[in-house]
């Protein structure tokens, strides 16, 4: 599975809710200097978890024609689907980006659906058009 090398503004904000026991022992680790921060525990423990199941994700993404990681479709690559009568159907693995310059109403009329496991960014507008079409 590929690396994905994310900036720090591309990153999504989870809440996780941990037992006492659990957090202490995250504490106790980066007190210990085995990590810089809680974060980068968590992070490396998902991390780690993910390249364990690199091989379901693989499958899983072939099979269902993901694009793994980074798309993005501005107001240009949709009128040029719009220009060919076809409609789009996104399926992410990743972040889906659709740009600022997207107009709901070019959204609509170039976008079937959209399957995004990860992060969908568009304008709340664009969303509301899609709403239908978001899974």
């Amino acid at each position: 599975m590929p690396d994905l090398k994310l900036r720090p503004a591309d990153s999504e904000k989870i809440t996780i809710n941990l037992f006492p026991v659990d957090l202490g022992q995250i504490d106790l680790l980066v007190q210990q200097g085995f990590y810089a921060n809680r974060s980068d525990l968590i992070r490396t423990a998902i991390r780690n978890q993910l390249n364990q199941h690199a091989d379901v994700v693989r499958q899983t993404v072939e099979r269902n024609q993901f694009v793994l990681g980074l798309q993005q479709f501005a107001a240009a690559d949709l009128e040029a689907v719009r220009a060919t009568g076809e409609m789009l159907n996104i399926r992410v693995l990743g972040l889906a980006t659709i740009a600022p310059d997207v107009s709901p109403e070019l959204a609509v009329a170039t976008i079937q659906s959209i399957a995004v496991l990860g992060a969908l960014h568009a304008s709340p507008a664009v969303k509301a058009a899609l709403a239908g079409r978001i899974s």
